[in-house]
């Protein structure tokens, strides 16, 4: 087989492949030996039939077609590997030429990796916002533990700002119902602008059983955009009890036996939210730093590929429904321009952040290991609430293991590129990144002879801390891949 490449765009390549008939010999018998079990001829045994009685039954075509389909997949995966290729999607590929007992002769197109001329790691210099824990904090956090253990107690009064009540909602247009914007016992927060801009301003001073009219938009429906007179009836109202803030109330919300205690722990919840942030914040900056300082040549197929996808995805929920789709942007306050403007600025960026990360994690020569691998199922089987045996299955059903695999490579390889970067926060000090990005080379290396030093359990042990895989790094890779 001889191939040769013509390279079309930086990220777009023509591959073109001779192959002699004598190369397809072992697919043309596999597609006489098949044709054989499948056709009965007078006289022989089943799968004994001779070649040229079979080939007078079906034609030299019919056989040809068989084999050049069977032939091509294997054949093209030789050109690209002979060529050292690394195409993204699939290849479209076209027969030049099929002459019988000669050779045939057929191109394929198809995206590939660009080249990428990579930045010093090293010289990253990345500035984060320090993390400030303060009493508002907490104190938030308590209140909606105390929202959370409070009651509800129906109270003979008028509805005020805080309240909780049922109601009934009807609607009009010029006079005309509308059925849609009908509701009875509807429960609400006063307040919570949840709902229709003027409820909860036409809410409260009302009591139980009283009504008032009062004009607003309609944001969705057959009527969205237009004004509608609206009445609303109270039908309850109700207060929440919060519990007092005491040891009582901490060991009936937590395991601590003292208010203190569960304000320390909650200080705790708050110090963690805020350090994976930052992390978040890292990863976010180091990617945009990189983005900038590199050009990244795009695979317009690929982009497209996945403009496709995200806009079936988002239409999928309204019936492919072109009109309603667009009445749902509204509602959200955008518009069909600006949803596919979007679409394609987040699929640029996201297709530029994959190429770069591989190109990456190639020149650092990341590999994957079976604990990195591991750690991601068990994550993705939390958030998917299924055992991660059962996620296992559905991803190798779906040919999925590849993407998975590519996803964390490139988890860990912003991990690598963050432990070469100065990492520093507002208040000029440094951060230590290895909480949410593991160790990094120099030091799982120093941790690995600590254990070879240590000896026995304790060996095991810290090789196994060292090992770590980067969760928070894998999985902000991911958002990335799904934006």
């Amino acid at each position: 087989m001889k191939s040769t490449v013509e390279k079309l765009s930086p990220t777009r390549v023509r591959i073109n492949v001779e192959v002699p008939f004598t190369e397809l010999e072992p697919e043309i018998d596999k597609a006489f030996k098949q044709l054989a079990k499948q056709i009965r001829l007078p006289g022989f045994r089943p799968g004994k039939a001779p070649r040229k009685l079979l080939e007078a039954r079906v034609g030299r075509g019919a056989v040809l077609e068989q084999v050049v389909n069977d032939a091509l997949p294997g054949r093209y995966s030789e050109a690209i590997t002979a060529e050292s290729l690394q195409p993204l999607g699939q290849p479209e590929i076209e027969i030049t030429k099929l002459e019988d007992n000669e050779e045939l002769v057929f191109t394929a197109e198809v995206d590939i990796r660009p080249e990428i001329d990579l930045p010093d790691f090293s010289a990253l210099t990345l500035t984060v916002d320090a993390i400030e824990i303060n009493d508002e904090d907490v104190n938030a956090e308590l209140e909606s533990l105390q929202k959370r253990f409070g009651t509800l107690t129906g109270v003979e009064r008028a509805a005020e700002t805080g309240d909780f009540v049922s109601i009934d909602l009807s609607a009009t247009v010029n006079g005309e119902d509308v059925p849609e914007a009908n509701t009875e016992g509807l429960s609400h927060e006063v307040g919570s602008g949840q709902l229709i801009d003027g409820l909860d301003e036409a809410i409260v001073g009302l009591k139980e059983g009283e009504s008032r009219v009062f004009t607003t938009t309609l944001v969705a429906g057959g009527h969205a955009g237009q004004e509608a007179q609206v009445t609303v009836t109270v039908k309850s109202v109700k207060t929440r009890e919060l519990p007092d803030l005491d040891d009582d109330f901490a060991q009936l919300a937590s395991e601590f036996d003292t208010i203190d205690e569960l304000r320390e722990d909650l200080r705790e919840k708050v110090a963690q939210v805020k350090r994976v942030q930052q992390a978040e914040q890292i990863r976010d900056k180091a990617i945009e730093q990189l983005l900038e300082q590199v050009d990244v040549p795009l695979p317009e197929k690929v982009v497209q590929a996945q403009i496709d996808d995200t806009l079936h995805n988002a239409i999928h929920g309204v019936d492919h429904d072109e009109e309603k789709f667009a009445e749902q942007l509204a509602e959200q306050g955008s518009s069909r321009e600006e949803f596919d403007a979007d679409n394609r600025s987040n699929a640029e960026k996201a297709i530029k952040t994959q190429l770069l990360m591989d190109a990456i994690a190639d020149k650092l020569e990341i590999q994957v290991g079976q604990n990195d691998l591991t750690e991601r199922l068990v994550l993705m089987s939390r958030q998917y609430g299924i055992e991660p045996q059962q996620l296992l299955q559905m991803l190798q059903q779906n040919n999925q293991l590849p993407a998975m695999f590519a996803d964390v490579r490139r988890g860990l390889t912003v991990a690598a590129v963050v432990h070469g970067a100065t990492v520093t926060d507002t208040e000029g000090n440094t951060v230590d990144t290895t909480e949410f990005f593991g160790p990094s080379e120099e030091q799982a290396a120093a941790s690995a002879g600590e254990a070879e030093a240590a000896g026995g359990e304790d060996q095991e042990a810290v090789v196994e801390a060292a090992e770590t895989p980067q969760v928070a790094a894998e999985a902000a890779a991911e958002d990335d891949d799904s934006k």
